[in-house]
């Protein structure tokens, strides 16, 4: 049974092999690649393609959906819903609202933080497709890799492993699916 490609892994011996070739791969025209390394590498996340995040909009929605929510919940319950009147004074009265609205509002934003950050990262990954290389567990100690995905739209398997053994990879190798 043939898996469908995930993509081309290319190992690298060091850290400065890896940045060169994740600006040439990017400078060729790929978008969709991902680099792994041991530690974290200067110049790597600028050399990697990587877009803006949707994340501060989620953020900012999750605020206000617990503003709204905070503010509305106080006013059904103390003025609609359960309405009594202390003292004469107005039923609609928004100060007193403020505490817990901004608590609500900093918690559903903290929440959509979180599970947001995990949708967009696609955790919970208890396996990845690069797990199928058997000198991809060197990735925690002294190698360093670079992949270009599959679904990349210059990729071609051939020409893409081509590509980044021309770059001084000690290793390629497909990744299966």
């Amino acid at each position: 049974m043939i898996l469908p490609l995930y993509g081309v892994a290319a190992e690298f011996e060091d850290a400065t092999k890896l940045v060169r070739a994740t600006e040439r791969a990017r400078d060729a025209g790929f978008t969709r690649m991902d680099a792994y390394a041991p530690f974290p590498v200067e110049g790597l996340s600028e050399a990697l393609p990587i877009g803006p995040t949707i994340l501060p909009w989620i953020i900012l929605v999750g605020g206000l959906i617990g503003m709204v929510g905070g503010f509305g919940m106080q006013y059904w319950c103390l003025a609609i819903d359960y309405p009594f009147n202390v003292g004469g004074r107005p039923l609609l009265s928004w100060p007193m609202f403020i505490p817990v609205t901004f608590e609500l509002t900093i918690l559903c934003a903290s929440l959509a933080a979180v599970l947001g950050m995990l949708a967009l990262n696609g955790l919970p990954m208890p396996y990845h497709p690069l797990f199928h290389l058997p000198r991809f567990a060197l990735a925690s100690r002294d190698r360093f890799f670079l992949c270009i995905m599959a679904n990349d739209p210059k990729f071609n398997a051939p020409e893409t492993a081509q590509f980044l053994a021309s770059l001084g990879a000690r290793e390629v190798t497909e990744v299966p699916q």
